[in-house]
């Protein structure tokens, strides 16, 4: 069964919906039989490489939301302690916020390889835990390495535009869905799950998803026409 969730790597709330998100798999009877894909959301496109100048988190919330920065400070220790109890470490005060097309590239081509959970649980601790810039190309060679990916590919990955429209498409087929906002989870191609919801919706959405798949319906009876199995086919 597929599962594909939309996320952005500076979004705090996704990073609280992955660890939910695997709380629940923990408890999924048929979780060997899940793939997994992470699929590229851009929470502003336009952002600048580096965000840094715009001040600390508390006045860019501020900002944002046009509350005052001891309110917006509220609202970010709020979210910092709904993530330390699902094991996080958020440090607000040292993250940095930038585009993140490049990263999203990046996991693309880590799906290629087969590690695309990896990279996508490295960026986000890199943002919210160590205070990276996973806007920067350098930040994001070293983390890319770091779970395996060949360097020279992400040097040809981070100095062309290989894989910006894998990037376009996911983000083309989140707005045929009416994804608004992130993390957003589409199981089976049929269940949408909008934002980090608890593990025990996400396990009974995944086991409900997983009860109706449908079984194979025979339409014809067996040997009707010539086959082909294991090394004998019929003549």
């Amino acid at each position: 069964m597929k599962v594909e969730i939309w996320s952005d790597v500076v979004c705090p709330w996704c990073y609280v919906g992955k660890r939910r998100f695997e709380k629940a798999l923990t408890r999924f009877e048929h979780r060997d039989e899940i793939e997994l894909v992470w699929r590229s959301f851009e929470l502003d496109p336009n952002s600048p490489p580096s965000a840094a100048e715009q001040g600390n988190h508390a006045e860019r919330i501020a900002a944002k939301y046009g509350v005052s920065v001891a309110e917006a400070q509220t609202m970010t220790d709020r979210l910092t302690a709904t993530a330390a109890a699902e094991g996080l470490d958020f440090r607000f005060d040292l993250a940095r916020p930038g585009n993140t097309f490049d990263a999203h590239r990046l996991l693309h081509l880590a799906l290629e390889h087969g590690v695309q959970d990896e990279l996508k649980e490295r960026l986000d601790r890199a943002t919210f835990t160590e205070g990276l810039a996973t806007s920067d190309h350098s930040a994001l060679r070293v983390l890319a390495i770091e779970v395996g990916l060949d360097a020279a590919e992400v040097d040809a990955v981070l100095e062309g535009d290989r894989y910006s429209d894998a990037v376009r498409a996911d983000e083309q087929q989140a707005r045929q869905y009416g994804i608004r906002g992130v993390p957003f989870f589409v199981i089976d191609e049929k269940y949408g799950v909008s934002g980090a919801q608890s593990a025990d919706i996400v396990l009974q959405t995944l086991e409900q998803a997983w009860s109706e798949r449908a079984p194979l319906t025979l339409v014809t009876t067996s040997g009707a026409a010539p086959n082909c199995e294991g090394d004998s086919c019929a003549i």
